[in-house]
């Protein structure tokens, strides 16, 4: 017998956690579409996502280190495979629906910039408010590579950051929000351990009680708070004293990592190829490829968006051979 989409949405509405949202209610697409005979509509979603090519170019986005030689450091990528497996652990025992979950983890990060959240302070200056990546993944998936992915995906990309409120509509966006920060702060650490940024004996002491060794032992930890602490609330959210720990190091991060001396000039050089790029492109609309402007977009934008889809290795490159070309000194 084929397991088609009635009886899976019937499963869902059998089997579902109230914090769940079923796919029967979602609030549907910007286009109509016919339904597909098997999948619900947030399993057509994640499925659409993994084929974007703004999806694939994450594997040559960097976290945290820019154009690392070490080939265990994170990218972008990875981060989202490990977003999405801790997504997709909660979504389980708390009987959440988990491909509304896996899509919105999957497609979260695809906005980024090359270089990371550097991006969104090289971009900022040219527009109003601030430029956010969280924000360019939904104009990549509503305009510039459409798939027409329902709201409820659509809600839990553009506020999966915690500096967006309100914050998500569904419990599933509220998994990722989580699931995020667990990701990048183990997975950070451990690159900074790994990269004897830090030692292990740096780490906050009240961080070290709480998730015992770095790696695994923490993402279970505080998998494991979000899914007890919400348990017994009835709301998802983590057990205090863990979601502490979560902010201390964190804490300790910024200072030690992200905003250390050496990572503040990486960040500065990084900063300045973008900005480059972005006016290069500003004073040259032309030399932009039709298949990456879009024909409504302003050369501003259309400049944003070219420059933000770069990988880090090919926005190098690039600012590499443009100043070459570039060079009154060549003749």
């Amino acid at each position: 017998m084929i397991y088609d989409r009635d009886q899976r949405l019937r499963d869902e509405d059998a089997r579902l956690s109230p914090l769940a949202k079923p796919a029967s209610e979602t609030k549907g697409r910007a286009r109509q579409e016919e339904q597909d005979p098997l999948r619900t509509a947030f399993e057509r979603d994640r499925d659409r996502i993994v084929h974007n090519k703004a999806f694939r170019r994450l594997k040559d986005k960097t976290q945290v280190f820019v154009s690392p030689l070490n080939d265990h450091v994170i990218t972008r990528l990875t981060h989202t495979l490990q977003v999405t497996q801790i997504g997709r652990a909660v979504s389980k025992a708390l009987q959440l629906n988990g491909p509304l979950t896996e899509a919105i983890c999957l497609g979260h990060d695809v906005g980024h910039s090359p270089f990371g959240h550097i991006g969104e302070e090289a971009f900022s200056p040219y527009v109003e408010g601030e430029w956010l990546h969280s924000e360019q993944s939904v104009r990549i998936f509503e305009v510039l590579e459409p798939e027409n992915l329902t709201w409820e995906v659509l809600d839990g990309i553009r506020t999966h950051s915690w500096k967006i409120e309100p914050p998500p509509t569904t419990a599933e966006g509220l998994v990722c929000r989580y699931a995020d920060r667990i990701a990048y702060l183990t997975h950070d650490v451990e690159d900074a351990l790994r990269s004897r940024i830090i030692e292990e004996s740096d780490l906050p002491a009240y961080g070290r009680k709480i998730f015992g060794e770095p790696g695994s032992d923490w993402i279970n930890v505080m998998i494991n708070a979000v899914i007890y602490q919400t348990d017994r609330d009835g709301d998802l959210t983590m057990e205090p004293s863990v979601f502490e720990a979560m902010q201390i190091v964190r804490d300790f991060m910024f200072e030690r990592v992200y905003l250390r001396p050496e990572a503040k000039a990486q960040a500065a050089t990084a900063v300045g190829v973008l900005r480059d790029l972005t006016d290069y492109y500003l004073e040259r609309p032309q030399e932009i490829p039709s298949t990456y402007r879009h024909p409504d977009a302003s050369e501003l934008q259309a400049a944003i968006d070219y420059v933000s889809g770069m990988t880090d290795r090919f926005a190098i490159e690039l600012h590499r051979n443009l100043g070459e070309a570039n060079d009154p000194r060549r003749g």
